[in-house]
C-alpha cells in the first residue's frame, strides 16, 4: 500500500527507512500527476488508481490538520496552502475523467470488467463500477419510458454495446518515453506497404497511435503528454 510522509511535519524522513513502499510526498504526488495526465490523454479508460488516491486523499487530510499548527502570518503557510490546494484540483480532476469516460462508455466498460481475468488488475473501483452499473440501469429505465415502449414490439430492445461508440484507439497521443523500447509496430505491413517499426530512445518525445503504445502506458514505460 501507498504511505507517504507529512511535509510539514519535522520527524517526516525518520523510522521509516527500511519500508520499501513509503513514497515521499514528491514521489507520490509524482505517481498522481502522472496517472491524471495517462488519463486525461488516453481514449479508453485506465487501470484504476484507487488505493493511490485513498492515500492523497488521507496524506491531505492530515496535512491540513499539521497547517493549522503553523502561525497565522507565516509565509510557509500560504504556500503549503497553494500546494494543497493544487494536489486537491489534480485529484479531482483525474477522478473526473473517470467519470466522464465511464459516462461516455458505460457499456463498454462493464463489459471489459466483467470479461477481466481473474488475477488481472481491474479497470473499475468497487464505487466506479457500482456508479456504472447504475447508469446503465438508469440509461436503459429512461430510454424504454422515453422510445422504446412507443415502438413496435420487435423494436423495444436496444444493444447498448451496439449503440453507444467504442473508445477510438487508433486516435493518436503525444508521449514521452521513459525506458527505452525497441522494435514498435507503428503500422502493420498491407498490400500497400511494409510493417513500420521505430525504436523510443528515453526521454524521446513522439506523436503516435495510442493503439500501438497502449501496452506501454499500462507499464509505465512510456507517458502521455
Amino acid at each position: 500500500k501507498y504511505r507517504m510522509s507529512d511535509t510539514l511535519s519535522d520527524d517526516a524522513s525518520g523510522g521509516d527507512d527500511g519500508q520499501e513502499d513509503v513514497l515521499t510526498p514528491a514521489e507520490l504526488i509524482g505517481k498522481l500527476e502522472e496517472a491524471w495526465l495517462n488519463e486525461r490523454f488516453s481514449p479508453e479508460l485506465l487501470e484504476n488508481k484507487s488505493e493511490m488516491g485513498e492515500c492523497v486523499m488521507e496524506q491531505l487530510t492530515h496535512m491540513e490538520a499539521n497547517l493549522q499548527r503553523v502561525r497565522r502570518g507565516d509565509v510557509k503557510a500560504s504556500v503549503h496552502r497553494m500546494e494543497i490546494d493544487r494536489i486537491r484540483f489534480v485529484l479531482s480532476s483525474y477522478l473526473r475523467s473517470r467519470l466522464q469516460k465511464i459516462e461516455k462508455f458505460f457499456p463498454h466498460v462493464l463489459e471489459k470488467e466483467k470479461s477481466r481475468v481473474e488475477g488481472d488488475p481491474s479497470f473499475l473501483s468497487p464505487e466506479e463500477f457500482a456508479f456504472a452499473k447504475e447508469y446503465l440501469a438508469n440509461t436503459e429505465t429512461y430510454l424504454k419510458a422515453v422510445a422504446l415502449k412507443h415502438m413496435p414490439p420487435n423494436l423495444q430492445t436496444v444493444d447498448m454495446l451496439k449503440a453507444v461508440p467504442e473508445p477510438c484507439l487508433d486516435s493518436f497521443v503525444f508521449l514521452r518515453v521513459r525506458e527505452r523500447q525497441e522494435n514498435i509496430l507503428v503500422e502493420p505491413e498491407t498490400d500497400d506497404q511494409r510493417e513500420y517499426v521505430v525504436d523510443l530512445d528515453v526521454d524521446s518525445q513522439h506523436l503516435m497511435r495510442y493503439r500501438s503504445i497502449a501496452p506501454l502506458v499500462s507499464s509505465g514505460a512510456v507517458q502521455l503528454i
